[in-house]
């Protein structure tokens, strides 16, 4: 018996031992084991690209006013079929014209102390007309003045294929950015290890313009509307970040 409980007393220390020194023996393996944090370069570079647009975007519209709405919305209907067929004369295919939308509003005359007196009624036709010839955007508007179209809004210049256009500003907007990651990685004795990620922000968005009124007989002794089509420019911005490596030695 004597044997038996020294031999428990003698594990019973060794267990309360190996509870004392674990911890610190695992504190210890943790600390020699640990990694390192690695080192992240963030970099932000902007590619800008210039191109000369091949496409005009153009709201054109009618309006009209009477004492009926019905005879507003003949009118209406007799200056935009003729402002149509003056498209389609100037070679505007039929699926670059888009009918924006058609609004008929009663007009009121508005006096202190009495109720509203109506007067007539007022309809608005705007079409949304692409030309792709740049040389016939002046004719056009001037076609369209012609033949009754009374709002213009536009021309608002686009690059049909602008998905290319922007590939092209991201691959420089990259090798801008790796050669700066490049730069600033040789500067602290190091080189770029792996792209962590890439955010991409910007693009192409057209700028609307503003409706302009024009009136026939302006139009009628006046030359022909000269347009500058200028170039159309795209940007794009990137956020690359990049995992840096010590270069050994």
């Amino acid at each position: 018996m004597t044997k038996n409980y020294r031999i428990a007393a003698i594990l019973g220390a060794s267990l309360i031992s190996a509870a004392l020194v674990s911890p610190t023996m695992a504190q210890s393996a943790q600390t020699c084991c640990a990694q390192p944090s690695p080192s992240i370069l963030n970099i932000n570079t902007t590619a800008d690209l210039k191109q000369a647009p091949d496409i005009a975007m153009v709201s054109a519209g009618v309006v009209t006013q009477h004492r009926s709405a019905r005879n507003a919305m003949a009118d209406n209907a007799t200056k935009m079929s003729a402002a149509f067929a003056a498209l389609r004369a100037a070679g505007i295919a039929e699926r670059d014209l888009q009918t924006a939308g058609i609004n008929l509003s009663p007009q009121y005359v508005y006096e202190e102390n009495k109720p509203p007196r109506l007067t007539g009624y007022q309809v608005t036709n705007t079409v949304n007309v692409k030309i792709r010839d740049m040389t016939k955007i002046g004719p056009v508007l001037d076609a369209l003045v012609a033949q009754g179209i009374n709002q213009i809004s536009g021309p608002n210049f686009q690059i049909e294929d602008s998905d290319a256009a922007l590939d092209r500003a991201r691959e420089e907007a990259m090798r801008k950015a790796m050669r700066r990651g490049e730069l600033y990685a040789r500067g602290a004795g190091m080189r770029i290890k792996r792209v962590v990620s890439i955010n991409e922000s910007g693009g192409y968005q057209p700028q609307p313009q503003p409706m302009v009124m024009m009136s026939r007989m302006a139009a009628d002794v006046a030359q022909q509307t000269p347009v500058a089509s200028g170039e159309v420019t795209m940007s794009i911005q990137l956020s690359v970040q990049f995992e840096l490596e010590k270069i050994a030695p």
